[in-house]
Protein backbone atom coordinates (compact mmCIF):
# COMPACT_ATOMS: atom_id res chain seq x y z
CA UNK A 1 0.00 0.00 0.00
CA UNK A 2 1.71 3.24 -1.02
CA UNK A 3 2.50 6.28 0.79
CA UNK A 4 0.59 8.05 3.08
CA UNK A 5 -2.47 8.88 0.81
CA UNK A 6 -3.54 5.74 -0.84
CA UNK A 7 -6.00 5.90 -3.69
CA UNK A 8 -9.31 3.97 -2.80
CA UNK A 9 -9.68 1.76 -5.92
CA UNK A 10 -7.10 0.19 -7.32
CA UNK A 11 15.59 5.43 -16.15
CA UNK A 12 17.64 4.44 -16.09
CA UNK A 13 18.16 6.38 -19.61
CA UNK A 14 20.79 4.54 -21.84
CA UNK A 15 21.96 7.86 -23.30
CA UNK A 16 25.69 6.89 -22.89
CA UNK A 17 28.97 4.08 -23.21
CA UNK A 18 32.18 3.69 -21.79
CA UNK A 19 35.03 4.20 -23.69
CA UNK A 20 38.34 2.64 -23.07
CA UNK A 21 40.39 5.42 -23.40
CA UNK A 22 44.27 6.13 -22.97
CA UNK A 23 45.58 7.60 -19.91
CA UNK A 24 47.52 9.68 -21.86
CA UNK A 25 44.83 10.97 -23.65
CA UNK A 26 44.39 15.12 -23.61
CA UNK A 27 40.44 16.15 -24.50
CA UNK A 28 41.29 19.20 -27.30
CA UNK A 29 37.43 19.34 -27.63
CA UNK A 30 34.78 21.14 -25.83
CA UNK A 31 31.49 19.38 -24.74
CA UNK A 32 28.68 19.71 -27.79
CA UNK A 33 26.16 22.49 -27.96
CA UNK A 34 23.86 20.09 -28.93
CA UNK A 35 24.22 17.24 -27.35
CA UNK A 36 22.96 13.87 -28.38
CA UNK A 37 20.83 12.94 -25.42
CA UNK A 38 17.55 10.37 -26.16
CA UNK A 39 15.19 13.13 -25.81
CA UNK A 40 16.39 15.13 -29.00
CA UNK A 41 17.59 11.31 -30.69
CA UNK A 42 13.55 10.70 -30.24
CA UNK A 43 11.65 13.68 -30.77
CA UNK A 44 10.50 13.08 -34.35
CA UNK A 45 9.96 9.32 -33.58
CA UNK A 46 6.18 8.66 -33.64
CA UNK A 47 6.94 5.43 -32.32
CA UNK A 48 8.84 7.66 -29.30
CA UNK A 49 6.13 9.38 -28.69
CA UNK A 50 3.38 6.25 -28.44
CA UNK A 51 6.16 5.12 -25.68
CA UNK A 52 6.52 8.32 -24.04
CA UNK A 53 2.94 8.42 -23.40
CA UNK A 54 2.17 5.54 -22.04
CA UNK A 55 5.37 5.16 -20.00
CA UNK A 56 3.96 7.38 -16.57
CA UNK A 57 1.32 4.37 -16.46
CA UNK A 58 3.51 1.52 -16.85
CA UNK A 59 6.09 3.20 -14.07
CA UNK A 60 2.70 4.20 -11.41
CA UNK A 61 1.61 0.50 -12.32
CA UNK A 62 4.56 -0.95 -11.20
CA UNK A 63 5.23 0.96 -7.84
CA UNK A 64 7.21 3.71 -9.51
CA UNK A 65 11.67 3.71 -10.17
CA UNK A 66 13.99 1.62 -8.17
CA UNK A 67 16.58 3.46 -7.98
CA UNK A 68 19.97 2.29 -6.39
CA UNK A 69 23.48 3.31 -8.57
CA UNK A 70 24.50 0.14 -8.43
CA UNK A 71 22.33 -1.86 -9.87
CA UNK A 72 21.39 0.60 -12.28
CA UNK A 73 25.18 0.86 -13.38
CA UNK A 74 24.73 -3.49 -13.52
CA UNK A 75 21.67 -3.36 -16.24
CA UNK A 76 23.15 -0.64 -18.29
CA UNK A 77 25.97 -2.54 -18.60
CA UNK A 78 24.13 -5.71 -19.83
CA UNK A 79 21.46 -3.21 -21.82
CA UNK A 80 24.87 -1.41 -23.46
CA UNK A 81 26.69 -4.48 -24.93
CA UNK A 82 23.25 -5.82 -26.07
CA UNK A 83 22.70 -2.18 -27.71
CA UNK A 84 25.75 -2.43 -29.45
CA UNK A 85 24.96 -5.41 -31.79
CA UNK A 86 21.17 -4.86 -32.01
CA UNK A 87 19.52 -4.99 -35.78
CA UNK A 88 18.78 -1.21 -35.81
CA UNK A 89 21.79 0.78 -34.61
CA UNK A 90 19.92 3.84 -34.82
CA UNK A 91 17.55 2.64 -32.16
CA UNK A 92 17.94 4.68 -28.72
CA UNK A 93 16.69 2.72 -25.57
CA UNK A 94 15.29 4.41 -22.17
CA UNK A 95 15.34 1.11 -19.74
CA UNK A 96 14.15 1.74 -16.70
CA UNK A 97 13.92 -0.62 -13.15
CA UNK A 98 10.34 -0.80 -11.87
CA UNK A 99 10.10 -0.93 -7.57
CA UNK A 100 8.04 -3.69 -8.24
CA UNK A 101 8.68 -7.49 -6.40
CA UNK A 102 7.08 -9.09 -9.71
CA UNK A 103 8.90 -11.25 -12.41
CA UNK A 104 8.49 -8.73 -15.76
CA UNK A 105 10.05 -7.14 -18.26
CA UNK A 106 8.96 -5.75 -21.47
CA UNK A 107 9.34 -3.24 -24.30
CA UNK A 108 7.18 -0.10 -25.76
CA UNK A 109 7.57 1.28 -29.30
CA UNK A 110 10.37 3.56 -29.06
CA UNK A 111 12.38 1.59 -27.36
CA UNK A 112 11.20 1.92 -23.87
CA UNK A 113 12.41 -0.69 -21.73
CA UNK A 114 10.90 -2.14 -18.36
CA UNK A 115 13.01 -4.99 -15.87
CA UNK A 116 11.61 -4.96 -12.38
CA UNK A 117 13.78 -5.85 -9.59
CA UNK A 118 11.77 -8.92 -8.79
CA UNK A 119 13.47 -10.25 -11.91
CA UNK A 120 16.78 -9.31 -11.04
CA UNK A 121 16.57 -11.24 -7.76
CA UNK A 122 15.71 -14.05 -9.56
CA UNK A 123 18.45 -13.76 -12.11
CA UNK A 124 21.91 -15.46 -10.96
CA UNK A 125 24.22 -13.96 -13.53
CA UNK A 126 24.42 -11.36 -16.04
CA UNK A 127 23.55 -13.14 -19.12
CA UNK A 128 20.29 -14.35 -18.04
CA UNK A 129 18.94 -10.75 -18.16
CA UNK A 130 20.55 -9.79 -20.78
CA UNK A 131 18.52 -12.80 -22.21
CA UNK A 132 15.34 -11.08 -21.18
CA UNK A 133 16.78 -7.58 -22.43
CA UNK A 134 17.87 -8.86 -25.73
CA UNK A 135 14.33 -10.07 -26.07
CA UNK A 136 12.38 -7.41 -25.42
CA UNK A 137 15.02 -5.21 -27.67
CA UNK A 138 14.00 -7.99 -30.57
CA UNK A 139 9.98 -6.51 -30.29
CA UNK A 140 10.95 -2.89 -30.57
CA UNK A 141 13.35 -3.41 -33.64
CA UNK A 142 10.98 -6.11 -35.36
CA UNK A 143 7.74 -3.25 -34.48
CA UNK A 144 5.49 -5.44 -32.56
CA UNK A 145 5.00 -2.90 -30.04
CA UNK A 146 2.62 -1.04 -33.08
CA UNK A 147 0.19 -3.88 -33.08
CA UNK A 148 0.30 -4.59 -29.57
CA UNK A 149 -0.06 -0.97 -28.65
CA UNK A 150 -3.21 -0.80 -30.79
CA UNK A 151 -5.10 -3.21 -28.62
CA UNK A 152 -3.87 -2.10 -25.23
CA UNK A 153 -6.75 -0.60 -22.82
CA UNK A 154 -6.63 0.39 -19.45
CA UNK A 155 -7.61 -1.86 -16.84
CA UNK A 156 -9.16 -0.94 -13.85
CA UNK A 157 -8.06 -2.77 -10.64
CA UNK A 158 -10.96 -2.52 -8.33
CA UNK A 159 -11.93 -6.51 -7.39
CA UNK A 160 -15.35 -7.74 -8.07
CA UNK A 161 -16.45 -7.51 -4.22
CA UNK A 162 -16.02 -4.00 -4.08
CA UNK A 163 -17.27 -2.92 -7.28
CA UNK A 164 -20.21 -4.11 -6.01
CA UNK A 165 -20.38 -2.11 -2.76
CA UNK A 166 -18.43 1.14 -3.77
CA UNK A 167 -20.47 3.55 -5.76
CA UNK A 168 -19.67 3.40 -9.49
CA UNK A 169 -18.46 6.96 -10.18
CA UNK A 170 -16.01 7.11 -7.17
CA UNK A 171 -14.59 4.07 -7.35
CA UNK A 172 -14.60 4.19 -11.02
CA UNK A 173 -12.73 7.87 -11.31
CA UNK A 174 -10.40 6.99 -8.60
CA UNK A 175 -9.36 3.15 -10.25
CA UNK A 176 -8.82 4.51 -13.86
CA UNK A 177 -6.69 6.93 -11.99
CA UNK A 178 -4.25 4.04 -10.66
CA UNK A 179 -5.35 1.55 -13.84
CA UNK A 180 -2.97 -0.57 -14.41
CA UNK A 181 -2.09 -1.22 -17.82
CA UNK A 182 -3.02 -4.27 -19.60
CA UNK A 183 0.06 -5.54 -21.40
CA UNK A 184 -1.56 -8.00 -23.94
CA UNK A 185 0.54 -10.82 -24.98
CA UNK A 186 2.27 -10.79 -28.47
CA UNK A 187 1.59 -13.30 -30.79
CA UNK A 188 3.01 -16.51 -30.71
CA UNK A 189 5.12 -15.78 -33.71
CA UNK A 190 5.65 -12.41 -33.03
CA UNK A 191 7.33 -14.55 -29.61
CA UNK A 192 9.52 -16.90 -31.34
CA UNK A 193 10.48 -14.43 -34.04
CA UNK A 194 12.01 -12.32 -30.99
CA UNK A 195 13.41 -15.51 -29.45
CA UNK A 196 15.52 -16.13 -32.33
CA UNK A 197 16.54 -12.28 -32.57
CA UNK A 198 17.40 -12.39 -29.21
CA UNK A 199 19.54 -15.07 -28.59
CA UNK A 200 21.71 -13.89 -32.01
CA UNK A 201 22.23 -10.89 -30.35
CA UNK A 202 23.36 -13.01 -26.97
CA UNK A 203 26.21 -14.73 -28.63
CA UNK A 204 27.52 -11.49 -30.60
CA UNK A 205 27.56 -9.44 -27.20
CA UNK A 206 29.48 -12.02 -26.00
CA UNK A 207 26.45 -13.39 -23.73
CA UNK A 208 25.88 -17.26 -22.86
CA UNK A 209 22.96 -17.89 -25.40
CA UNK A 210 22.08 -20.58 -23.27
CA UNK A 211 20.89 -18.45 -20.78
CA UNK A 212 17.81 -17.79 -22.46
CA UNK A 213 16.25 -21.48 -22.32
CA UNK A 214 17.68 -21.51 -18.97
CA UNK A 215 15.85 -18.47 -17.79
CA UNK A 216 12.67 -19.65 -19.30
CA UNK A 217 13.54 -22.90 -16.72
CA UNK A 218 14.17 -20.28 -13.48
CA UNK A 219 10.85 -18.47 -14.29
CA UNK A 220 8.76 -21.13 -14.70
CA UNK A 221 10.03 -22.97 -11.45
CA UNK A 222 9.48 -19.31 -9.78
CA UNK A 223 5.72 -20.03 -10.97
CA UNK A 224 5.07 -23.19 -9.64
CA UNK A 225 6.04 -21.69 -6.48
CA UNK A 226 4.10 -18.96 -6.56
CA UNK A 227 0.89 -20.93 -7.51
CA UNK A 228 0.52 -22.30 -4.24
CA UNK A 229 1.81 -18.79 -2.54
CA UNK A 230 -1.77 -16.40 -2.97
CA UNK A 231 0.59 -13.49 -1.85
CA UNK A 232 2.22 -13.42 -5.22
CA UNK A 233 -0.17 -11.06 -8.02
CA UNK A 234 0.66 -13.34 -11.13
CA UNK A 235 -0.76 -11.50 -13.18
CA UNK A 236 2.41 -9.01 -13.18
CA UNK A 237 4.69 -11.67 -14.20
CA UNK A 238 6.34 -12.22 -17.43
CA UNK A 239 5.00 -15.66 -18.27
CA UNK A 240 1.39 -13.84 -18.02
CA UNK A 241 2.62 -12.29 -21.08
CA UNK A 242 5.15 -14.63 -22.66
CA UNK A 243 3.60 -18.30 -22.61
CA UNK A 244 6.20 -20.24 -21.88
CA UNK A 245 5.29 -23.69 -23.20
CA UNK A 246 8.15 -26.67 -22.99
CA UNK A 247 8.45 -26.50 -26.96
CA UNK A 248 9.80 -22.39 -26.94
CA UNK A 249 11.98 -23.45 -24.35
CA UNK A 250 13.46 -26.33 -26.64
CA UNK A 251 13.64 -23.95 -29.29
CA UNK A 252 15.82 -21.29 -27.55
CA UNK A 253 18.14 -24.54 -27.04
CA UNK A 254 18.37 -25.30 -30.57
CA UNK A 255 18.94 -21.90 -31.29
CA UNK A 256 21.38 -21.40 -28.86
CA UNK A 257 23.07 -24.75 -29.82
CA UNK A 258 23.74 -23.34 -33.36
CA UNK A 259 26.48 -20.78 -31.39
CA UNK A 260 28.52 -23.45 -30.23
CA UNK A 261 28.06 -26.24 -27.40
CA UNK A 262 26.51 -25.36 -23.94
CA UNK A 263 29.31 -24.66 -21.52
CA UNK A 264 31.96 -23.71 -24.25
CA UNK A 265 30.51 -20.75 -25.60
CA UNK A 266 29.84 -17.35 -23.92
CA UNK A 267 30.57 -15.68 -20.76
CA UNK A 268 27.43 -15.46 -18.06
CA UNK A 269 28.96 -12.97 -16.04
CA UNK A 270 27.81 -14.32 -12.37
CA UNK A 271 30.69 -12.38 -10.60
CA UNK A 272 29.55 -8.85 -11.49
CA UNK A 273 26.34 -9.38 -11.61
CA UNK A 274 25.99 -10.86 -7.83
CA UNK A 275 27.93 -7.91 -6.90
CA UNK A 276 25.19 -5.72 -8.59
CA UNK A 277 22.68 -6.78 -6.97
CA UNK A 278 24.57 -7.43 -3.31
CA UNK A 279 21.64 -5.60 -1.37
CA UNK A 280 18.39 -5.44 -4.21
CA UNK A 281 15.07 -4.66 -2.03
CA UNK A 282 13.22 -7.85 -2.29
CA UNK A 283 9.52 -8.00 -1.97
CA UNK A 284 7.72 -5.19 -0.33
CA UNK A 285 9.00 -1.51 -0.20
CA UNK A 286 8.97 0.57 2.69
CA UNK A 287 6.61 3.08 0.55
CA UNK A 288 4.19 -0.02 0.60
CA UNK A 289 3.97 -1.49 3.90
CA UNK A 290 5.01 -4.84 5.22
CA UNK A 291 3.61 -8.18 5.36
CA UNK A 292 4.98 -10.47 8.34
CA UNK A 293 3.35 -13.54 8.52
CA UNK A 294 -0.94 -13.04 9.74
CA UNK A 295 0.26 -8.90 10.24
CA UNK A 296 0.44 -5.64 8.05
CA UNK A 297 3.02 -3.27 9.26
CA UNK A 298 3.30 0.35 7.44
CA UNK A 299 6.32 2.70 9.12
CA UNK A 300 5.55 5.58 7.38
CA UNK A 301 1.83 6.02 8.33
CA UNK A 302 2.67 4.33 11.54
CA UNK A 303 -0.06 1.53 12.00
CA UNK A 304 -0.56 -2.27 12.21
CA UNK A 305 -3.49 -4.66 12.25
CA UNK A 306 -3.91 -8.78 11.90
CA UNK A 307 -5.81 -10.73 10.14
CA UNK A 308 -7.61 -14.17 10.81
CA UNK A 309 -4.78 -16.83 10.98
CA UNK A 310 -6.53 -18.79 7.67
CA UNK A 311 -6.26 -16.19 5.99
CA UNK A 312 -3.39 -14.85 3.34
CA UNK A 313 -2.32 -11.02 2.70
CA UNK A 314 -1.56 -9.66 -0.29
CA UNK A 315 -0.21 -6.51 -0.49
CA UNK A 316 -0.67 -4.40 -3.70
CA UNK A 317 -0.21 -0.58 -4.82
CA UNK A 318 -3.29 0.81 -3.92
CA UNK A 319 -4.53 -1.30 -1.56
CA UNK A 320 -4.13 -4.74 1.13
CA UNK A 321 -6.44 -7.34 0.44
CA UNK A 322 -6.77 -10.81 2.11
CA UNK A 323 -8.58 -14.08 1.33
CA UNK A 324 -9.87 -16.43 3.64
CA UNK A 325 -12.22 -19.53 4.09
CA UNK A 326 -15.75 -19.82 2.47
CA UNK A 327 -15.21 -16.68 0.00
CA UNK A 328 -14.37 -14.55 2.43
CA UNK A 329 -12.40 -10.88 1.66
CA UNK A 330 -10.67 -7.82 3.35
CA UNK A 331 -10.00 -5.06 1.79
CA UNK A 332 -7.82 -1.77 3.58
CA UNK A 333 -6.94 1.15 2.47
CA UNK A 334 -6.57 5.14 3.26
CA UNK A 335 -7.35 8.39 2.22
CA UNK A 336 -6.86 12.16 2.93
CA UNK A 337 -9.39 13.15 5.84
CA UNK A 338 -9.51 16.53 4.79
CA UNK A 339 -11.58 18.34 6.80
CA UNK A 340 -13.95 15.31 7.59
CA UNK A 341 -14.35 15.02 11.63
CA UNK A 342 -17.65 13.18 11.81
CA UNK A 343 -16.84 9.59 11.30
CA UNK A 344 -20.55 8.82 11.02
CA UNK A 345 -21.82 11.52 8.07
CA UNK A 346 -18.10 10.16 6.71
CA UNK A 347 -19.74 6.93 6.07
CA UNK A 348 -23.07 8.08 4.74
CA UNK A 349 -21.61 10.51 2.67
CA UNK A 350 -22.40 8.23 -0.54
CA UNK A 351 -19.12 6.33 -0.92
CA UNK A 352 -20.79 3.16 0.13
CA UNK A 353 -23.44 1.32 -1.99
CA UNK A 354 -25.76 -0.73 -0.01
CA UNK A 355 -24.95 1.23 3.34
CA UNK A 356 -27.68 0.55 6.27
CA UNK A 357 -28.19 3.80 7.60
CA UNK A 358 -29.58 2.04 10.68
CA UNK A 359 -26.19 0.56 11.64
CA UNK A 360 -24.17 3.04 12.20
CA UNK A 361 -22.27 3.48 15.15
CA UNK A 362 -19.64 5.97 16.34
CA UNK A 363 -16.78 4.13 18.54
CA UNK A 364 -13.11 4.06 19.03
CA UNK A 365 -10.52 1.22 18.05
CA UNK A 366 -7.17 1.02 20.34
CA UNK A 367 -8.29 4.91 21.38
CA UNK A 368 -8.68 5.99 17.98
CA UNK A 369 -12.13 7.42 16.76
CA UNK A 370 -14.11 5.25 14.71
CA UNK A 371 -17.28 4.45 13.14
CA UNK A 372 -18.50 0.75 11.79
CA UNK A 373 -21.63 0.22 9.70
CA UNK A 374 -23.41 -2.83 7.44
CA UNK A 375 -23.42 -2.87 3.78
CA UNK A 376 -25.92 -5.16 1.37
CA UNK A 377 -24.88 -5.71 -2.04
CA UNK A 378 -25.83 -8.72 -4.32
CA UNK A 379 -24.58 -11.76 -2.69
CA UNK A 380 -22.51 -10.08 -0.41
CA UNK A 381 -22.44 -9.03 3.17
CA UNK A 382 -20.33 -6.26 4.39
CA UNK A 383 -18.93 -4.32 7.23
CA UNK A 384 -17.30 -1.50 6.75
CA UNK A 385 -15.09 0.28 9.71
CA UNK A 386 -13.24 3.72 9.53
CA UNK A 387 -11.00 4.72 11.70
CA UNK A 388 -9.35 7.98 12.07
CA UNK A 389 -5.77 8.69 12.14
CA UNK A 390 -3.59 12.61 12.01
CA UNK A 391 -4.99 13.72 8.61
CA UNK A 392 -5.83 9.96 7.31
CA UNK A 393 -9.27 8.26 7.02
CA UNK A 394 -8.36 4.18 6.98
CA UNK A 395 -10.74 1.95 5.78
CA UNK A 396 -11.73 -1.65 6.57
CA UNK A 397 -14.14 -3.70 3.79
CA UNK A 398 -14.96 -6.93 5.44
CA UNK A 399 -17.26 -8.81 2.62
CA UNK A 400 -18.57 -12.55 2.90
CA UNK A 401 -21.25 -14.27 1.11
CA UNK A 402 -24.99 -13.34 2.21
CA UNK A 403 -26.05 -15.02 5.40
CA UNK A 404 -22.41 -15.69 6.63
CA UNK A 405 -21.47 -16.25 10.39
CA UNK A 406 -18.07 -14.62 9.79
CA UNK A 407 -18.41 -11.26 9.05
CA UNK A 408 -18.83 -10.70 13.04
CA UNK A 409 -15.83 -12.79 13.66
CA UNK A 410 -13.51 -11.31 10.82
CA UNK A 411 -14.28 -7.77 11.17
CA UNK A 412 -13.34 -7.96 14.70
CA UNK A 413 -10.48 -9.55 14.56
CA UNK A 414 -9.66 -6.66 12.37
CA UNK A 415 -10.95 -3.98 14.68
CA UNK A 416 -9.32 -5.25 18.07
CA UNK A 417 -5.73 -5.74 16.38
CA UNK A 418 -5.76 -2.29 14.10
CA UNK A 419 -3.35 0.15 16.22
CA UNK A 420 -0.67 2.72 16.10
CA UNK A 421 2.60 1.48 16.17
CA UNK A 422 5.28 2.21 18.95
CA UNK A 423 8.28 4.00 18.00
CA UNK A 424 10.17 0.18 18.95
CA UNK A 425 8.36 -1.51 16.37
CA UNK A 426 8.89 1.39 13.66
CA UNK A 427 12.27 1.39 14.75
CA UNK A 428 12.87 -2.19 14.27
CA UNK A 429 10.62 -2.70 11.18
CA UNK A 430 13.22 -3.17 7.93
CA UNK A 431 12.67 -4.41 4.54
CA UNK A 432 14.15 -7.47 2.90
CA UNK A 433 17.14 -7.62 0.29
CA UNK A 434 19.04 -10.06 -1.97
CA UNK A 435 22.22 -10.69 0.31
CA UNK A 436 25.10 -12.79 -1.00
CA UNK A 437 26.95 -14.48 1.05
CA UNK A 438 29.97 -16.76 0.59
CA UNK A 439 29.35 -20.42 1.73
CA UNK A 440 31.43 -21.45 4.33
CA UNK A 441 33.40 -24.70 5.35
CA UNK A 442 30.42 -25.80 8.11
CA UNK A 443 27.87 -24.58 5.52
CA UNK A 444 24.64 -26.85 4.32
CA UNK A 445 21.75 -25.91 2.20
CA UNK A 446 19.93 -26.39 5.53
CA UNK A 447 22.06 -23.84 7.50
CA UNK A 448 21.94 -21.43 4.16
CA UNK A 449 18.08 -21.71 3.87
CA UNK A 450 17.26 -21.15 7.66
CA UNK A 451 19.34 -18.05 7.74
CA UNK A 452 16.39 -16.56 4.97
CA UNK A 453 13.59 -14.19 5.76
CA UNK A 454 10.36 -13.33 5.23
CA UNK A 455 9.10 -16.75 3.93
CA UNK A 456 7.55 -20.04 5.82
CA UNK A 457 8.90 -21.96 2.62
CA UNK A 458 12.82 -21.45 2.95
CA UNK A 459 14.37 -24.06 1.29
CA UNK A 460 12.34 -24.37 -1.64
CA UNK A 461 13.07 -20.79 -2.16
CA UNK A 462 16.66 -20.49 -1.26
CA UNK A 463 17.30 -23.09 -4.14
CA UNK A 464 14.54 -21.31 -6.33
CA UNK A 465 16.59 -18.08 -6.11
CA UNK A 466 19.53 -19.87 -6.44
CA UNK A 467 18.69 -22.36 -9.49
CA UNK A 468 19.99 -25.48 -7.76
CA UNK A 469 17.66 -28.10 -9.04
CA UNK A 470 17.06 -31.83 -6.92
CA UNK A 471 19.99 -33.24 -5.50
CA UNK A 472 22.48 -29.53 -5.96
CA UNK A 473 25.35 -29.74 -3.84
CA UNK A 474 26.78 -26.71 -2.31
CA UNK A 475 30.61 -25.89 -2.11
CA UNK A 476 33.05 -23.60 -0.02
CA UNK A 477 33.60 -20.31 -1.68
CA UNK A 478 30.55 -20.61 -3.52
CA UNK A 479 28.37 -17.28 -3.59
CA UNK A 480 25.28 -17.60 -3.58
CA UNK A 481 21.84 -15.50 -2.24
CA UNK A 482 19.74 -15.34 0.68
CA UNK A 483 17.12 -12.81 1.44
CA UNK A 484 17.35 -11.10 4.80
CA UNK A 485 16.86 -7.91 6.34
Amino acid sequence: MTGAVVLLAASLGLSSCQSLLDQAYQPNVSPSDSPQIVDEVQRNDPRAQMGAREHPRIVASYGGEYHDEKTEKLVARIAGALTAVSENPNQSYRITILNSPAINAFALPGGYLYVTRGLLALANDASEVAAVLSHEMAHVTANHGIERQRREEAEVIASRVVAEVLSSDLAGKQALARGKLRLAAFSRQQELQADVIGIRMLGEAGYDPYAAPRFLDSMAAYARFSSVDPDTDQSLDFLSSHPNAPQRVDLARRHARAQGMEGQVGDRGRDYYVAGINGLLYGDSPEEGFVRGQTFLHGGLGIRFDVPSDFRIDNKVDAVLATGPSDTAIRFDGVDAGDTDNLANYLTSGWVAGLKAETVQTTTINGLPAATARASAERWDFDVTVVRLNNQIFRFLTAVPKGSPMLEQVSTVLKSSFRQMTPQETAALKPLRVRVVTVGPNDSLATLAGRMMGTDRKLDLFKLINAMPAGAAITPGQRVKIISE
